[in-house]
């Protein structure tokens, strides 16, 4: 296949870029030609013999909204005179104003902002009000390129619920999990003292943006406080964040351990005992999949988007991420009871077995090859007319990977209940 990813990133140490590495990376594996086009490409990718590297500069403008809409012309206009080089497009969310085959959704703005923990209103200010207008343009942007996909593919059940509520026809979905390096990240000897962590007490890490309140630190901070014996290892960068003075004001000074923006994440995870993750809006963060496979026991909440996967005897999943008490018994536990906490880890780390990068690229891949053939078996079918791909089918292939991979839900079954969500937010 003739490949195209569209995409700002494509690298190991970004979010959405990882996800997309492991795509090229596993396509490239397989014989297929891979076309990036991006601003950024880690070069063992893009060095490769059948991959390119299409290179869009990165936009001086003096905003992200502007220099997001720049890199959608510019995309735009390449992928016009070239559409016809390739069997396939991926995109991402709101990143081309051209139509794909393959919409992968990362995150959704419209969910975010009416999730009911969104901290801006136009009225706070211009950095509040620039926030707003940078959501809702966003929103919009991204509700347009969703509606003209053939296959939408969220990371999450969470995020198909949302993608539904845009108005998405959820035959047309084909939620695919990201996943995790379970070789990088996986159990190990402690280095506490290489992060400046006592050896003694019972640790917690929290990782995150610690600028804005959408992490929920500052729950698990308070929780803290009423948790004696209890550490909290804290990796994010510090500047601007509210947190340090707050953990102060907690009487937490000597208890939670600020270690700022940490690259040697795997190492730390092998330092701490558990990993706290009570996002009040998230879609399916790579960090909560890479504790799993560090073989910590989970603490967090269905507002997290990944918590889908983490079934009963897997981790604790509390309802909401505003339970102050149910995240101070579930941590309490994890401190008092090793035989659970031990459990609760190689619990963990089995589970992280079936959400690895290559499974995830697996059923990319799978579901590129159904629209490549569909494609040649109706070559005068394009653009938009093209939608009607059978999505009974992809989902059939996903469903069939997973059978063989031991992953807890079939992708037919996340979709419903994607679906469901939809129909209950409504009623």
């Amino acid at each position: 296949m003739r490949i195209l990813i569209v995409t700002h990133v494509v690298a190991r140490g970004d979010g959405q870029g990882r996800v997309n590495y492991e795509i090229a990376r596993a396509a490239l594996e397989a014989g297929h030609e891979v076309t990036l086009l991006a601003s950024q490409a880690a070069p063992e990718i893009s060095g490769q013999l059948r991959a390119r590297f299409v290179k869009i500069a990165a936009s001086r403008l003096p905003s992200r909204l502007l220099q997001y809409q720049m890199f959608a012309w510019r995309t735009a206009l390449w992928i016009r005179a070239h559409r016809h080089e390739f069997d396939v497009i991926h995109v991402n969310g709101f990143i081309t104003w051209a139509h794909a085959d393959v919409n992968a959704v990362h995150f959704v703005h419209d969910g975010w902002y009416r999730c009911g923990f969104y901290p801006f209103r136009l009225r706070d200010g211009a950095y509040a009000a620039y926030q707003v207008i940078f959501t809702r343009v966003n929103a919009w942007c991204e509700r347009f390129a969703l509606r003209r996909a053939r296959v939408v593919v969220p990371v999450s059940a969470k995020v198909g619920a949302e993608v539904c509520a845009l108005g998405i026809d959820a035959a047309r979905l084909c939620v695919i999990h990201n996943g995790v390096d379970t070789e990088e990240f996986m159990p190990g000897a402690a280095q506490r003292a290489r992060f400046g962590l006592p050896e003694g007490p019972f640790m917690l890490l929290f990782a995150g943006d610690l600028r804005l309140p959408r992490k929920n630190l500052d729950t698990v901070l308070r929780v803290l406080a009423a948790t004696p014996g209890v550490h909290l290892a804290v990796a994010g960068g510090l500047h601007n964040s509210p947190y340090p003075a707050l953990a102060e004001s907690l009487g937490l000074s000597e208890r939670v351990h600020f270690i700022g923006f940490v690259k040697e994440m795997p190492e730390l995870m092998r330092s701490v005992d558990g990993f706290v993750f009570p996002s009040r809006y998230e879609a399916m963060s790579l960090v909560l999949l890479e504790a799993l496979g560090s073989g910590l026991p989970v603490v967090t909440v269905r507002t997290a988007g990944g918590a889908e996967v983490i079934g009963a005897g897997y981790g604790t999943v509390l309802d909401s991420p505003e339970d102050e008490a149910g995240l101070a018994a579930a941590i309490a536990r994890l401190a008092r009871d090793p035989e659970y906490a031990q459990r609760m880890q190689k619990a963990a780390r089995v589970l992280a077995q079936t959400l690895t990068w290559q499974i995830m690229a697996n059923r990319y891949l799978a579901l590129y090859e159904r629209i490549a053939a569909e494609r040649a078996a109706a070559p005068g079918v394009t653009g938009l007319t093209g939608q009607a791909v059978s999505m009974h089918a992809a989902l059939d292939v996903d469903a069939a990977t997973t059978a063989t991979t031991g992953t807890t839900a079939t992708t037919a079954t996340m979709t419903a209940a994607a679906t469901a969500a939809v129909t209950a937010a409504k009623s």
